[in-house]
């Protein structure tokens, strides 16, 4: 088994970075969902929601982050790395509330303005703590605004058998992980409680329940009932559809494309 695909989300909920390697942080990846839209009451706004949030696509750049509008390039912005402000608000990211800086009024006005409603780009300071469940931690880890764990992975086989079952094709960038590897069997991440990935070790902490955003077309925003249909006849359980397993990592480092992905077995 290979590591075939390493994606970031630098802004919770918008387009996806792919990279040929990655710096592997006990949050996440470097800049991955390091950033935040919110509403002015600080809650978290997602795709759920605005599913227009899948048209706008981050881009890595030296002096910070630029967003444009998949569907005209005209419509862009630049994010500064560092927050401008010295504004801090408490957010909201589904049970968990943490002060974050807001970056600036540019930005904020940009984005209310495509979403139509008054929000807010905060990002996470460095030094903030959320931590993971405590039911999951090895050692006290904590998560950027990710939904729960800092990491996800989907073997490309469960895509491809996904995608034998549906009448139309989708894209991994519907499940949104961090990490593809191919080869192995379908589901084969099922089975995983450690694994090596190049140099890292992580550990598999739980499935990843799907929602609704899976049903949204990540190059047109547009939302259907699939795959989330097909999932429920075969990926359900305890009334939870699941496909990718969640993991933390438990040595940190750089992984590559092409890096070995190989399961490891525990010691007892």
């Amino acid at each position: 088994m290979r590591l075939k695909d390493i994606y970031i989300y630098p802004v919770k909920s918008l387009g996806g970075i792919r990279l040929d390697k990655a710096t592997v942080d006990i949050k996440g990846f470097e800049h991955d969902r390091r950033w935040m839209v919110v509403d002015d009451d600080g809650q978290f706004i997602t795709q759920r929601r605005f599913p227009q949030m899948a048209l706008l696509q981050p881009e890595l750049h030296q002096n910070g982050l630029k967003i444009h509008h998949k569907n005209d390039q005209n419509k862009s912005i630049l994010v500064p790395m560092d927050p401008e402000t010295g504004k801090k608000m408490m957010v909201t990211v589904w049970d968990d509330s943490l002060m974050a800086e807001i970056v600036n009024q540019e930005v904020d006005q940009w984005l209310s303005e495509i979403l139509d409603i008054n929000c807010h780009l905060v990002k996470m300071d460095e030094m903030a703590e959320r931590p993971i469940s405590s039911k999951y931690s090895i050692n006290d880890e904590t998560v950027s605004f990710a939904d729960s764990m800092p990491y996800m992975v989907i073997g490309q086989s469960s895509l491809d058998n996904l995608n034998s079952r549906l009448e139309e094709e989708v894209k991994m960038d519907r499940f949104r992980p961090n990490l593809v590897f191919e080869g192995g069997e379908p589901f084969e991440e099922d089975s995983w409680q450690v694994v090596q990935i190049g140099e890292c070790m992580f550990q598999v902490t739980k499935p990843c329940a799907r929602c609704v955003m899976v049903t949204i077309d990540q190059q047109t925003s547009e939302k259907g009932k699939e795959p989330l249909k097909t999932l429920a006849t075969f990926r359900k359980e305890d009334q939870k559809i699941l496909f990718g397993q969640n993991m933390i990592a438990v040595s940190l480092g750089e992984i590559a494309i092409g890096d070995p992905v190989e399961r490891l077995i525990p010691e007892t």
